[in-house]
C-alpha cells in the first residue's frame, strides 16, 4: 500500500492525466479494481469508479482538484486480504491554494497483492469541499480538521 500511495501522490503532483504516467499507479491495482467515493465531494463524480480506466479517470479528476497531497502519517491493520489504513494527509487545492490537513480511513480489499476494492472515509468532508471552492488571493490559508492524534 505504501508504494501505491507514493505513486498516487507523484501522479497528482505531476498534474494527472496527460501530464503524468498512470503506469506506476496501475501496477498496484487489480484489473477489476473498484473505488467507492463518498457523494458530495468535488472529485467523486458518480461515486463508483471501476477498472483501470475508471481509476485513471478518477485520478485525472482528483488531480484537477488537488495540486498536491502529502501523506504525513499512516497506520495499517489487516490480515492480508483486508486492510484498514489510517492516513493523515495534507492536500493543497488547485483553485484556492488552500491546504487541508485531515484524516482519511480506507477499507481496502486486496487480491494477489493488488488493490481490488477501496472505500475511503473522510473525517471532515465539508473542509475538503470548502478548500476546493475558489477564493480571493488574499483569503488563502491552511486549515487543520479533526483530531489528528489520539489522546
Amino acid at each position: 500500500m505504501q508504494k501505491f500511495y507514493e505513486a498516487e501522490a507523484a501522479y497528482v503532483a505531476a498534474g494527472g492525466f496527460g501530464k503524468a504516467s498512470y503506469d506506476q499507479v496501475a501496477a498496484y491495482l487489480d484489473a477489476e479494481v473498484v473505488l467507492h467515493q463518498a457523494p458530495g465531494l468535488p472529485f467523486t463524480g458518480t461515486g463508483t469508479w471501476r477498472g483501470h480506466d475508471g481509476m485513471e479517470r478518477f485520478l485525472a479528476r482528483f488531480s484537477e482538484v488537488w495540486e498536491s497531497m502529502e501523506f504525513l502519517e499512516q497506520e495499517h491493520w489487516g490480515d492480508g486480504d483486508t486492510v484498514v489504513v489510517r492516513n493523515r494527509v495534507r492536500f493543497r487545492a488547485r483553485v484556492s491554494g488552500q491546504e487541508v490537513d485531515t484524516l482519511i480511513v480506507q477499507l481496502i480489499t486486496v487480491r494477489n497483492g493488488r488493490m481490488l476494492e477501496c472505500r475511503p472515509f473522510y473525517w471532515d468532508p465539508k473542509a475538503i469541499a470548502d478548500a476546493c471552492r475558489p477564493r480571493d488571493a488574499d483569503t488563502r490559508d491552511s486549515v487543520s480538521v479533526g483530531p489528528i492524534t489520539a489522546s
